[in-house]
């Protein structure tokens, strides 16, 4: 699937919002890429995952990671695909780690994937966490890349879809300013 293609997929799910939003990075923006109104779709997800599994198809990969909750969904279609095992990190007390037994032994092969990133927080956080374990990168996937590709992981990253989308400062921001109404449809903030 092309950019066009993955655009208008998440255009044809109504999952493009606009507005003012503060996102789970704790930014503001005038769009919003609400995630599940694609991953609630499950052909939908089926295609993505695909996509991004097209993407790494020379790779020798073990093991699918994805952060709560978009990523869990992606992990777990991705492995299903590929008839291997995903794994779920899970934040607790603020530090993103395995639980409920599951485990990543050191030296396996991992695709880290997420749905949407702005600043790739998540996304860092499962790093930090698969070195932690020892586990050999992959590489990394997301849906969409908010950052038009400035964000910079250390690992191989693929995006389906690379969008450029202003990000304020609540500080900074000029919707605060002009006292737009206010959304907050992330949820990473409330355990912050």
């Amino acid at each position: 699937m092309d950019n066009e293609q993955i655009h208008a997929l998440f255009l044809e799910a109504g999952a493009l919002l606009n507005g003012h939003f503060r996102l789970s990075s704790g930014r503001h923006s005038a769009e919003y890429w609400e995630k599940f109104k694609v991953l609630q779709r499950p052909r939908d997800v089926q295609i993505l995952c695909t996509a991004i599994i097209e993407k790494f198809n020379k790779e020798e990969i073990d093991v699918v990671l994805g952060p709560t909750t978009g990523g869990i969904l992606l992990a777990f279609e991705i492995a299903r695909q590929l008839g291997i095992t995903a794994l779920y990190a899970e934040k607790d007390a603020g530090v993103r780690l395995l639980r409920r037994g599951q485990q990543l032994s050191p030296g396996t092969r991992l695709l880290i994937v997420d749905d949407v990133m702005t600043m790739g927080g998540a996304i860092r956080e499962c790093i930090e966490l698969a070195e932690k374990h020892q586990a050999d990168i992959v590489g990394c996937a997301v849906l969409v890349d908010r950052s038009g590709g400035k964000v910079q992981l250390g690992f191989r990253l693929e995006a389906l879809l690379t969008v450029e989308a202003a990000t304020f400062a609540p500080e900074d921001c000029p919707l605060c300013k002009d006292k737009a109404p206010m959304t907050e449809p992330g949820s990473s903030f409330l355990s912050k």
